[in-house]
């Protein structure tokens, strides 16, 4: 067993014990490396690893990388705030041994998402994992309330022969068809066996609308937990890909026209066990509660776009008439609005309830993500927001007075505007504080600075490969 001196602050009682075992039980079975990951505030999964060896020294005293990547762009150059962007500092990342899984589809790996923490042993600012395991702790202890989430996963799947930085789809037929099953059912079948080997249950897998899309749905976690399996599905997803010869896309945009890959969230509160979108007595079920922080989603979404599509490419998904949710519009069961009520099977809705919300994708740092649209609702709780008159049909086809009767306006056509709602909100800047919401607003900055001049062709080019 590893023998270290004590550990500074940053990891938990036990952990350097834990890790010790848990190096000579990965080693036993072949795994020689530890992948460490976290997202940056572009959305980019970035990573550090160590030998499995390595694992107890990581969990005492952490892994050094740099703070710098916090205001990273997708195209890898740097962006700076009063705090952030130097090249001065170090931070640790602390791999989070809870959920630390062996990798099926990478042998010799197994993967660990994590925390950073300062030199000094302090939680970083910056670090979106420590931010929305706050909001979620403050939630419990001030409002007594837990949540449930889960992100959808859309992605395009191309060949990996296909002329360099271009999409070739690498199945045909039509949406949702049995073609593109059967075509591609030797890579969906390994990646099932991936994802049951690594826990995560999934609910579906099918082929989806645009082209070679896919989507999957897993099951719902605690929103940290949630966060982390979206990051781990995506690795999977990419390493099966890449054992079957084949590239894909999590780009909102792999090609400047038609649908985009989405990455929806449903999301539900809870309080004592009970869901609150389900037997209540306001619309649809919901309780107070739970329209309440439905409509604090809602009242915020011009300003959460800049955290839920952040990307420039996430502009050419967001169109209306594509089931992308472009309208400050809710509904029940309305694919075109962007908070979707589903109430759930009839018998089950106490378990399935929840919110979708829609003009997300998968762009977006899954912490970041979670946590604000948590923050937000959580601002409609606090003032007893209510929703407005729900929409049916698709938003685009109301006339001028009803929609404005409706309060259903257009969200943010561009980046640059989504970056001025932000600026504007005080809440969700004040829920991220004031280091990692100036970080989004450079970082966002950044991005639009990055396209300028391009066109719409240019832009998906951009960042096809990217996320």
């Amino acid at each position: 067993m590893t023998t270290l001196a004590d550990p500074v602050p940053g990891g938990r009682p036990g952990d350097v014990e834990r890790a010790s075992a848990l190096s000579g039980e990965l080693g036993g079975r072949g795994v020689h490396g530890i992948v460490l990951s976290y997202v940056d505030t572009a959305g980019v999964g970035r990573v550090k690893t160590v030998p499995t060896a390595g694992l107890a020294s990581a969990a005492a005293w952490g892994v050094g990388m740099s703070p710098v990547f916090d205001t990273f762009l997708a195209n890898d150059h740097i962006v700076t705030t009063d705090v952030l962007g130097s090249p001065d500092g170090d931070l640790r990342l602390y791999p989070d041994l809870d959920r630390l899984v062996v990798l099926a589809a990478q042998p010799g790996w197994a993967w660990a998402p994590v925390d950073r923490v300062t030199q000094d042993g302090e939680r970083h600012p910056g670090c979106s994992r420590t931010f929305l395991r706050r909001i979620v702790t403050d939630a419990a202890r001030d409002h007594g309330l837990a949540f449930r989430a889960g992100i959808e996963i859309e992605w395009a799947v191309g060949l990996d022969s296909a002329p360099a930085g271009e999409f070739v789809p690498a199945t045909t037929g039509p949406a949702y068809g049995a073609t593109r099953q059967v075509e591609l059912s030797e890579y969906t079948a390994d990646l099932l066996a991936a994802c049951a080997a690594q826990g995560v249950d999934v609910d579906q897998i099918h082929p989806e609308y645009a082209p070679g899309q896919f989507e999957i749905s897993v099951g719902a976690l605690d929103p940290v937990a949630a966060a982390d399996r979206s990051v781990l599905v995506r690795q999977t997803i990419r390493a099966v890909a890449r054992r079957h010869g084949l590239r894909v896309s999590f780009s909102p945009a792999v090609g400047a026209e038609g649908v985009g890959n989405g990455g929806h969230v449903h999301l539900s509160a809870w309080r004592d066990g009970v869901n609150l979108h389900s037997g209540g007595d306001r619309r649809h079920g919901m309780t107070a509660d739970a329209e309440a922080f439905a409509a604090g989603i809602l009242a915020r979404l011009p300003a959460l776009t800049a955290v839920t599509a952040p990307s420039p490419a996430s502009y050419l998904r967001l169109k209306p008439s594509q089931w992308a949710g472009v309208f400050t519009a809710w509904g029940l069961e309305t694919r075109e609005s962007a908070i979707r009520v589903v109430r759930g099977t009839a018998g089950r809705r106490a378990e399935q309830a929840n919110l979708e919300v829609k003009p997300v994708d998968l762009a977006a740092n899954p912490y970041l993500l979670l946590g604000c649209l948590i923050a937000a609702g959580l601002d409609g709780r606090a003032s007893d927001a209510t929703l407005p008159e729900e929409t049916t049909g698709d938003p685009a086809h109301l006339a001028a007075d009803e929609a404005g009767a409706k309060g259903v306006r257009r969200l943010p056509t561009s980046l640059t505007e989504a970056v001025a709602e932000f600026r504007k909100d005080e809440v969700l800047r004040a829920a991220l504080g004031p280091v990692l919401a100036d970080a989004v607003t450079a970082v966002r900055q950044g991005e639009i600075d990055a396209v300028y001049g391009l066109d719409d062709a240019q832009v998906a080019a951009a960042y096809r490969w990217t996320y």
